[in-house]
C-alpha cells in the first residue's frame, strides 16, 4: 500500500485498445446534455478503434421503461454499440466477490453514521474538502457491537491509505483529487456506485471512459481503488457539460429538453443530432458517421454549451 499520494497512468493497456462506453441510468429519459455526452463517448471510441458498450446503471433509481426508452433515443440519433446491453443488477455477485478480497486484505470498515451524522462530518473543518473524515474507522468491536444492538445499518467503506491521487485525463491533463473512505456498500446492502463502475469497467475490457466533468473530482477515488484490486485505470476524457441559460446544469425542469420533447415540437432526431453536432463545432454532419470521419478531439470545445431550449438551434458556449 502506497504511504504518499499516488499517481496513475491512464494509457491503454496491452497492444489492442478495449472499449469505450455510455453507462446512463435509467430514472428518466436521456436530455440534450445525456445525448451530448453518449455521443462523445462514441466519437471517441469508433475514432480510436475501440468497440463501444452500453451499461444500464440500475443500482439506484429505476423508472419503467426509462432503459429502453434510452435506447431508443441513442438509436434514433444514430448511435449504434456492441451487443450485449449489461445491467448492473445482475452483477451483484462480481461487486461481493471485490468487497470480499478487500475485506480479506483489511481494506475495509464498517460504518454506522446516519445520513445526518455523514452531512455533519463532512463539512467538519478537517481532512479534505466533502471527504468521510474516518468517524466509524477505529471503532473497537465493542463498539460495533453496540452499534448493531441498537439497529444502526451498517454500510461499507474503503480504508484508504492515501488522501490524494493523480489521474491523466484526455482534456484535462494531470489531475490530482481527494480520496477519502468512500463507502463501498451502502446500509441496504446495495453496492456503491464507485465500487460498481470501477469492477464493472474492469471486467467489460473497458479501457476509455468519456463522460461529464462535474464527474471528475469523483475519478481519483476511483483509480485508486482500482489500483487497490489490482484492476488497469481506463483513460480518461471528461467533457464539458450543457448549461441552461442561467448558467446552472440542464436539467429536465428547462423545458423541452428530451428527444421526445424536442419531436412533439416537429423537429426531427436527425435535427436534434445535427444541433449536437454543431455545438461541438461541427456543421452539417448528416450522420454520426459523417461526423466521427472529421471528429478531433484536439479541437473539441472545452467550454460548456449553453443551451436555450426554445432555441436549440442556435447553440453557443458560455463565455
Amino acid at each position: 500500500m502506497p504511504a504518499e499520494p499516488a499517481t496513475a497512468t491512464s494509457e491503454a493497456r496491452g497492444t489492442a485498445p478495449g472499449s469505450g462506453r455510455f453507462a446512463p441510468s435509467p430514472s428518466g429519459d436521456l436530455h440534450v446534455g445525456n445525448l451530448r455526452t453518449g455521443l462523445l463517448a462514441w466519437l471517441f471510441a469508433r475514432s480510436t478503434g475501440r468497440g463501444f458498450l452500453i451499461r444500464v446503471e440500475d443500482l439506484d433509481r429505476v423508472k419503467a421503461g426509462a432503459a429502453q426508452r434510452q435506447l431508443e433515443d441513442l438509436a434514433a440519433i444514430g448511435l449504434d454499440w456492441d451487443p450485449p446491453v449489461v445491467w448492473q443488477s445482475q452483477r451483484l455477485p462480481l461487486y461481493e466477490t471485490a468487497l470480499e478480497r478487500l475485506t480479506a486484505a483489511g481494506l475495509t470498515y464498517e460504518c454506522f453514521c446516519t445520513r445526518r451524522e455523514i452531512q455533519q462530518a463532512v463539512i467538519a473543518p478537517h481532512g479534505p474538502m466533502g471527504a468521510y473524515p474516518g468517524t466509524c474507522r477505529n471503532l473497537t468491536e465493542r463498539e460495533r457491537q453496540q452499534r448493531r444492538a441498537e439497529g444502526r445499518p451498517a454500510a461499507l467503506r474503503l480504508r484508504a491509505d492515501v488522501t490524494e491521487f493523480t489521474i491523466t485525463d484526455r482534456l484535462f491533463g494531470e489531475y490530482r483529487g481527494a480520496v477519502d473512505d468512500l463507502v463501498l456498500r451502502r446500509g441496504d446492502g446495495t453496492p456503491a456506485y464507485n465500487l460498481a463502475v470501477v469492477v464493472d469497467d474492469a471486467e467489460q475490457g473497458i479501457d476509455q471512459v468519456v463522460r461529464g466533468d462535474d464527474l471528475l473530482p469523483s475519478t481519483p477515488r476511483q483509480a485508486y481503488l482500482a489500483t487497490l484490486l489490482g484492476l488497469p485505470v481506463p483513460e480518461y476524457a471528461h467533457v464539458p457539460l450543457v448549461l441552461n441559460p442561467a448558467g446552472q446544469r440542464l436539467a429536465k425542469r428547462d423545458g423541452a429538453v428530451t428527444l421526445r420533447d424536442r419531436t412533439a415540437l416537429g423537429e426531427t432526431p436527425g435535427q436534434v443530432f445535427a444541433a449536437l453536432a454543431a455545438s461541438l463545432g461541427y456543421a452539417d454532419p448528416n450522420t454520426p458517421s459523417d461526423l466521427l470521419k472529421r471528429f478531433r478531439p484536439d479541437n473539441l470545445p472545452r467550454e460548456p454549451w449553453r443551451l436555450d431550449p426554445n432555441g436549440l438551434s442556435l447553440p453557443s458556449t458560455c463565455p
